[in-house]
């Protein structure tokens, strides 16, 4: 058991060390938010999903409604629900309903890629041990960015606010390169943020985004409907 939570951590060390740049980013953004670095690392403490936690942010700064958060976390985070279900295929025996409902605390994409690369079944102390190592990287980073968006000139901390949303242009770019049906979602979901952003102000941030995300994949999903495996061989 002990090897296995050991294996899991060092497996999570390069997870860890990513999050701890990428939360910098977000710990600045809540404090220039008007979030305290106390409440940015709450966030962080209890929400593992950077885009969830930008869209909260901004809705919070906002002042939005309760119905807003929920249909935003709802609409940004539904695929980690899907990637909970992916992942029960691979899980030991040994992961009961409680240890599935706490690991599935700590499901991201990074972990849920590294678990479905794994050759043997996925054990809780193993998945536990990721999830702890990364969950240090995510929240150490949280509190330094917002301690630092405090200290730091505005200057500066608008400069290094840059990097969460790199990772988000790091994470769509390589897709879209590869994939029309990801460049054209990609596309429209951009479009439409200028148009709510610039033009049709008077729509609140948090059901702009849920109209541009819901509408770009629609609009994808129609224009690039993907064959069942049936349909490919005949």
């Amino acid at each position: 058991m002990n090897s296995k939570f050991i294996r899991g951590m060092s497996h999570g060390i390069p997870i860890c060390l990513g999050y701890l740049s990428v939360s910098f980013g977000f710990g600045i953004l809540a404090v220039k938010s008007g979030l305290s670095v106390f409440q940015s690392a709450m966030i962080s403490a209890t929400n593992l999903t950077s885009a969830g936690q930008v869209g909260g942010v901004d809705i919070i700064s906002k002042c939005g409604t309760l119905l807003e958060m929920i249909l935003v976390q709802l609409t940004i985070n539904l695929r980690y629900s899907l990637m909970g279900l992916s992942l029960t295929q691979k899980l030991d025996k040994s992961f009961t309903t409680p240890h599935r409902l706490a690991a599935s605390y700590g499901i991201t994409d990074e972990i849920f890629a590294v678990c479905s690369s794994q050759k043997e079944k996925i054990t809780p102390p193993y998945m536990y041990g990721m999830i702890l190592v990364a969950f240090i990287g995510w929240l150490m980073g949280t509190v330094l960015g917002a301690a630092a968006g405090q200290l730091l000139p505005e200057s500066i901390s608008n400069a290094m606010g840059i990097v969460l949303y790199g990772m988000f242009l790091a994470i769509i770019v390589p897709p879209s390169k590869k994939q029309k049906s990801v460049l054209t979602a990609v596309a429209i979901a951009a479009v439409l943020s200028i148009l709510f952003n610039y033009v049709l102000t008077m729509i609140s941030s948090g059901f702009a985004i849920i109209i541009s995300a819901v509408t770009a994949s629609v609009i994808a999903a129609l224009l690039f409907p993907v064959k069942d495996e049936e349909e490919v061989q005949s």
